[in-house]
């Protein structure tokens, strides 16, 4: 990920309505989806400001939110001190190149992240080992598009086909993948879909 460029954005961030309307929309469709419960343990990966687990806050249990954007991480830990998230950890990991933390969750969430890593399998893995068995992993990015979104220095994904991420994620131990469209993301004009996409943490 371009940490660096995060940094620079992160003080602002929630400035801008639609990320707080983007994660109100992922909070709705992720209630809608996933029967969660005060016991549910939830990460939040690739977290920004912590938005969306703010939508989801009222509704689980203990919150760990990681992003490798130092400055994201001030944010959300001066939200955490303000009492905006309550019972909450902040993590400096990145799963595309270390090992996970030797933790459980219930839940892992990510948005607009999962775009942003190249090793798209390590990080896939990396879920799948920090996930109980039957935990449920949740994914809202952008469909497949034609390299528009990013600049032409962007070395991620542009978006994913709904089926390769399918058998990414299977490839990885995920069981009962489904999509769901989840809305769009407007950039310099030009909407580009959204899905969701859930999956559960299959017993080995």
């Amino acid at each position: 990920m371009h940490a660096h460029s995060f940094d620079e954005r992160a003080a602002t961030w929630d400035d801008d309505p639609t990320m707080s309307e983007r994660a109100e929309r992922v909070g709705r469709a992720i209630r809608a989806t996933i029967s969660l419960d005060p016991s549910t343990r939830l990460l939040e990966y690739g977290a920004g400001t912590g938005l969306v687990t703010q939508a989801l806050r009222d509704a689980v249990g203990p919150v760990t939110m990681a992003d490798t954007s130092a400055g994201m991480r001030v944010v959300m830990q001066e939200k955490i001190a303000a009492g905006l998230i309550a019972d909450a950890r902040v993590w400096d990991v990145d799963l595309a190149v270390a090992s996970p933390p030797d933790e459980q969750f219930d839940l892992v969430v990510t948005v607009m992240a999962l775009h942003h890593i190249e090793a798209l399998d390590t990080a896939l893995d990396a879920f799948a080992r920090l996930l109980v068995d039957g935990g449920h992993l949740c994914i809202a990015d952008l469909e497949h598009e034609d390299g528009s979104f990013h600049d032409e220095s962007f070395a991620g994904h542009h978006g994913f086909e709904r089926a390769e991420l399918a058998s990414s994620l299977e490839r990885a131990g995920f069981t009962n993948v489904s999509f769901q469209p989840c809305g769009t993301v407007d950039r310099n004009g030009q909407d580009y879909s959204m899905f969701l996409a859930t999956c559960t943490r299959s017993a080995v």
